[in-house]
């Protein structure tokens, strides 16, 4: 499967008002009323033959005499995101940490707070505005289960707090990362169960080999998408990946078993995006298995692959036209100051503009930094660490001129 990229900013469609049409039906229903007036009164019918001017105010009237609000609302509806039919935005964020046990949760809950509150408003607007909303779940739901023996880190949520997902807007979870089962096999059912019952999909993680590495699909516009996701990310390895009939997670680890699924997916949907834990924490070097392997499921069928783990921002790159953002770090996860961004991934069809909201995640709050000094700074440093890769003033990623 072969996907396009926009050469920067997607583009737009604007309607148009169709107003000739109009003055023409309009002019002549006059006509006719004036002649039936002059049955009557001569005197007056002189004065009163003239049709509609042509400068005559129809702008909020379209064709068939349907007002142009009423109509622009339904066009908006089934348009999309950009106007156009077939055009539809995914949003993806980076690790995501709702536990209670955890910093940035009893920050907010001191603090009088939610999560929603600890991030920027127009952010959470753009989340819910997408059509779909991807985000890295790293942590699991349960009142069950203790933390595993010799895990340094363990995350666990109390079951309601998945309402923060659906406050968000989030339509997947990701589940393919190293805390989902921190709390053992118990709480990771609990956590799939929970997701299950509040009608939040997940992928990358199941009761069972064949669901954990399942692909999810759903169509936006006539467009079939298909999410893949699996784990890389941990040295000593913790988080169970399924095997056969045992609960856990998907796994890349070796990458022929993930290699199938996408491209099983590749066969069903239109577009493919990858999902993968990897990286090393803290670092912006990126491993020589993360650029072989991301490699590989390009060439499986992935249209985007997308990665996190890393807690910070690592570099990008395109390989065969495919976009490749190896890292998009942490999102509301901890109490460091560091550098995040929204992925919006615009469509039209199955070409698609990369486009990143840069943000700063500080102190227990993630601030949208859009067009400010210090978000440029971000997309700038970005760009340099990348390779062949350009990031316009506007955000938008494209390779560079001198590829």
């Amino acid at each position: 499967m072969f996907t396009k990229i926009f050469y920067g900013s997607a583009p737009r469609v604007r309607g148009r008002r169709g107003a000739a049409a109009i003055m023409k039906k309009t002019g002549s229903l006059v006509n006719v009323l004036l002649f039936c007036v002059s049955l009557f009164l001569t005197v007056l019918c002189s004065s009163c033959t003239d049709s509609l001017p042509a400068d005559a105010d129809v702008s909020g009237v379209r064709p068939g005499g349907v007002s142009s609000a009423s109509s622009d609302q339904d066009v908006s509806s089934s348009a999309g995101s950009h106007g156009s039919p077939n055009s539809f935005t995914v949003a993806v964020t980076g690790d995501i940490c709702f536990a209670d046990n955890w910093t940035v949760m009893e920050n907010a809950a001191a603090r009088g707070l939610s999560p929603i509150d600890c991030i920027s408003p127009d952010l959470v607007e753009r989340m819910r505005n997408a059509d779909f909303l991807l985000v890295n779940n790293e942590f699991c739901y349960s009142y069950r289960g203790k933390p595993l023996s010799g895990k340094a880190y363990t995350f666990r949520a109390n079951p309601s707090n998945v309402r923060f997902l659906k406050e968000l807007g989030a339509d997947l979870a990701g589940l393919a990362n190293n805390h989902v089962y921190d709390y053992g096999e118990d709480a990771f059912l609990d956590t799939l169960d929970t997701l299950d019952n509040n009608g939040i999909p997940y992928v990358g993680a199941g009761r069972n080999e064949d669901e954990a590495y399942e692909p999810y699909y759903t169509e936006i516009n006539g467009v079939k998408l298909a999410f893949v996701a699996a784990s890389r990310a941990e040295k000593y390895y913790m988080t169970p990946v399924t095997d056969g009939d045992y609960p856990g997670i998907a796994g890349t680890y070796d990458s022929q078993r993930f290699l199938r699924e996408i491209e099983e997916a590749d066969r069903n949907a239109d577009v493919v995006i990858v999902y993968v834990h990897w990286g090393t924490e803290y670092s912006e070097k990126l491993q020589d298995v993360q650029k072989e392997m991301a490699r590989e499921y390009v060439d499986a069928g992935a249209d985007v692959v997308i990665g996190a783990h890393a807690h910070i921002l690592q570099g990008m790159e395109f390989y065969n036209g495919v976009p490749i953002i190896y890292n998009l770090g942490n999102f509301w996860f901890n109490m460091e100051d560091i550098d995040t961004v929204l992925l919006e991934l615009e469509f039209t069809g199955t070409d698609v503009a990369v486009h990143l909201v840069p943000a700063v995640q500080k102190n227990g709050m993630t601030t949208i930094l859009d067009g400010t000094e210090e978000g440029a700074d971000i997309l700038k440093h970005l760009e340099d660490i990348s390779v062949g890769v350009e990031i316009t003033e506007d955000g938008y990623v494209v390779p560079s001129s001198d590829e």
